[in-house]
C-alpha cells in the first residue's frame, strides 16, 4: 500500500512558476510509474504527465510540453511537477498517482492516489 501526498500548489499570476511535489510512503516507491493527472472544476479529470520508475522515460501531454517537466528522486520517495509559464487554463486540482502496469496516459493504469493539491492561476 503506497501513500501520496501531494504539496506546492498556490495561487500564482499568469507567467510564474510552481514546483508540485508528491511525497510517498508505505511501499517501494521505485517500482512504481508515476503520473500528474489535473481536475478543473466542471472537468473530468486529465493526464498531464508521467515518468517511468526509474526516470528514464517521461510522458506529456501536449499543453505541458515546453512549459512542465516531471522529475522523480526514488532515494527521497518523491515525485516532482516544475510547471513554468503557466497560464489561467492550468488552474486545477493536481493529483499525483503511481502505477505498476499499463499506459502511463490512463487513469484506470493507476492503483493509488493522492488527495490533490490546488493550483490556480490568476490573470
Amino acid at each position: 500500500q503506497v501513500q501520496l501526498v501531494e504539496s506546492g500548489g498556490g495561487l500564482v499570476q499568469a507567467g510564474g512558476s510552481l514546483r508540485l511535489s508528491c511525497a510517498a510512503s508505505g511501499g517501494s516507491f521505485g517500482i512504481y510509474g508515476m503520473g500528474w493527472f489535473r481536475q478543473a472544476p466542471g472537468k473530468e479529470r486529465e493526464f498531464v504527465s508521467a515518468i517511468t520508475w526509474n526516470g528514464g522515460g517521461t510522458y506529456y501531454k501536449d499543453f505541458a510540453k515546453g512549459r512542465f517537466t516531471i522529475s522523480r528522486d526514488n532515494a527521497k520517495n518523491t515525485l516532482y511537477l516544475q510547471m513554468n509559464s503557466l497560464k489561467p487554463e492550468d488552474s486545477a486540482v493536481y493529483y499525483c498517482a503511481a502505477t505498476q502496469y499499463g499506459t502511463y496516459s490512463a487513469q484506470t493504469s493507476y492503483d493509488y492516489w493522492g488527495q490533490g493539491t490546488q493550483v490556480t492561476v490568476s490573470s
